[in-house]
C-alpha cells in the first residue's frame, strides 16, 4: 500500500508495513507508533506531562553520567522493536535506557532496530491509560532485554504522581507501586534513587 498523503489522527488504526510507517509524512502535534502492523496515534504530551517526562529523563541521565558501565545511553525519543508480534511493532516510550549501545561510528550506521533497552518508562496523564497500563505491559514483556517498565501516573494529582514498576521475573512481571514522595531504588541501577517529587 503506497502512502503519499499526510497522516494524522483520522488514520489511527490504519494498517501499515514497517517501511510505510518509517517513510510516512505525519501531521505535527501527535505521536505515532506502529503496533501489530497498525498505526497508533495519540496527542503529543501537554506541558505538565512533558515536565515530568523531562524530570524523569534528567534523573536517569544524571545516573548514567556517573555510571557509564551500567547505562550508556538514555533518551525520550526511542523506538523499540518488538519481536514475535502479529505485525510490525515499535512503540516509542517516554524513557529508554540502554546498557549495550554501539559507539556511533559512523553515525549513519545507527538504527533503532539494532539496539534494545534494559529500562523503559511512560508518563501517564491525559492519554489512553490502556496503552500504558495494559498494552505496553504485554508488549514490553516480549522484549527480552527490558528488565523494568516504569509508569509515572499523574492522573490523580500531577503534582504528586505515583510510580508503577514492572520488574521482570522469568516470563512475567512483578508489580510494585510507589506512593507520592517515596523513594524508589532498584538493583538494576545500583545506587540510583528516584524520589517521587517532580518539583525537586
Amino acid at each position: 500500500m503506497a502512502i503519499d498523503l499526510q497522516l494524522g489522527p483520522a488514520d489511527h488504526g490504519r494498517p501499515m508495513s514497517l517501511d510505510e510507517f518509517l517513510a510516512g509524512d505525519y501531521e505535527a502535534g501527535y505521536k505515532y507508533e506502529l503496533i501489530d502492523g497498525r498505526l497508533y496515534v495519540s496527542p503529543e504530551a501537554n506541558l505538565p506531562e512533558d515536565w515530568v517526562e523531562q524530570w524523569l529523563c534528567d534523573r536517569v541521565k544524571a545516573y548514567a553520567r556517573k555510571h557509564a558501565e551500567i547505562i550508556k545511553f538514555v533518551t525520550n525519543k526511542a523506538r523499540v522493536f518488538v519481536p514475535r508480534r502479529p505485525g510490525a511493532t515499535c512503540p516509542e516510550p517516554d524513557l529508554a535506557a540502554y546498557r549495550n549501545f554501539p559507539k556511533p561510528r559512523p553515525m549513519r550506521s545507527l538504527r533503532w532496530q539494532d539496539v534494545s533497552p534494559i529500562l523503559v518508562g511512560e508518563v501517564l496523564y491525559e492519554g489512553d491509560p490502556l496503552k500504558d497500563l495494559e498494552r505496553n505491559v504485554e508488549v514490553y514483556l516480549q522484549v527480552p532485554s527490558i528488565k523494568e517498565y516504569w509508569v509515572i501516573d499523574m492522573r490523580a494529582d500531577p503534582d504528586r504522581p505515583t510510580l508503577v514498576v514492572h520488574r521482570r521475573h522469568g516470563k512475567q512481571w512483578r508489580v510494585l507501586e510507589i506512593a507520592p514522595g517515596e523513594t524508589y531504588t532498584t538493583k538494576l541501577l545500583p545506587g540510583f534513587k528516584l524520589r517521587l517529587d517532580p518539583h525537586r
